[in-house]
């Protein structure tokens, strides 16, 4: 069975890219959220989407439009999967709410659905029972700003047919992404075994009073020649995965550094819908932040 139609469950930011980034090449796209707000949040994202691949990609406004029009929205999980080839599950960095998802999604979709996390730090293992197809399960992780930074770490687990894990590896490719066979499970994958260490040094820097957030990235940009610091990083993947993943390391490990970034970020972003570029406010406004001013290294 060829794979020709997406279900995308979870319209943020990951979510909604990736969606976009599978219409664009074709697939017939569905995105599920429970939350109607969402859906119409993702709608606008969608057209932002659109502009960035005209002026990154040099696509024209006829496959924008044409990959927008690919797109289906639904808040009936039955009804969003009911032809699904494959569902891809974007949703909240939260064990017990991919948990409870798999095990509603267990029962709505049909028995051919293949179901991949997109998960960035928990492991496939831990909703393979859940989610009732073991076997057609694993993990198909994605880079935020994806059809720029494009690579698509595909990673198993004990029960995964090999021949799942082919047809996923291809599937990447054939959505412009560079597969990244993963042979063993890997909290963080690849990327995030490297990314994941870094943001949280710099956010332990803030959070302990060591450094402001400025100094932070202006010491790693000058340093390293890299064109954005940890700061601005954390406000492209989006303070909501930021904070859950301190909060779950937090509940996993007692670190009290981790609890303290949790408790920051839910107090002065979160509760304050300072979400980083998705929502323009993060810990430097957008479309202009201040590390992209001229004198900013100065």
């Amino acid at each position: 069975m060829d794979i020709q139609k997406i279900t995308v469950a979870g319209s943020g930011v990951l979510g909604t890219q990736i969606a976009f980034q599978a219409a664009f090449h074709g697939y017939d796209v569905t995105m599920y959220d429970v939350s109607g707000e969402a859906i119409e949040k993702a709608k606008g994202t969608v057209k932002k989407l659109g502009h960035a691949f005209k002026e990154d990609l040099d696509a024209t406004q006829q496959q924008v439009d044409e990959a927008a029009a690919g797109m289906a929205y639904s808040l009936d999980l039955k009804e969003a999967v009911k032809d699904a080839d494959l569902l891809i599950e974007a949703v909240p960095e939260n064990a017990e709410i991919k948990t409870k998802f798999y095990k509603k999604l267990a029962k709505a979709a049909p028995s051919k659905t293949i179901f991949a996390t997109n998960t960035s730090t928990l492991l496939p293992s831990q909703f393979a029972e859940a989610t009732g197809r073991p076997a057609k399960f694993l993990a198909l992780h994605f880079a935020n700003e994806i059809w720029k930074n494009n690579t698509a770490e595909v990673m198993g687990h004990a029960e995964t047919d090999p021949d799942i894990f082919d047809r996923i590896i291809e599937f990447a490719e054939s959505i412009g992404m560079v597969p990244i066979p993963v042979h063993k499970e890997q909290p963080g994958y690849i990327l995030n075994s490297l990314l994941v260490p870094f943001l949280t040094a710099a956010t332990n820097l803030f959070v302990k009073d060591v450094a402001d957030v400025e100094s932070v990235d202006k010491t790693w940009m000058i340093a390293t020649g890299a064109p954005i610091g940890p700061f601005g990083t954390l406000d492209v993947i989006g303070i909501n995965t930021v904070y859950n993943v301190n909060k779950t390391a937090a509940e996993k490990t007692g670190d009290p550094l981790r609890a303290k970034a949790a408790q920051y970020l839910k107090e002065n972003f979160i509760d304050k819908n300072r979400l980083g570029v998705s929502t323009g406010q993060g810990f430097y406004s957008y479309p202009n932040p201040a590390y992209k001013e001229p004198d900013f290294l100065e």
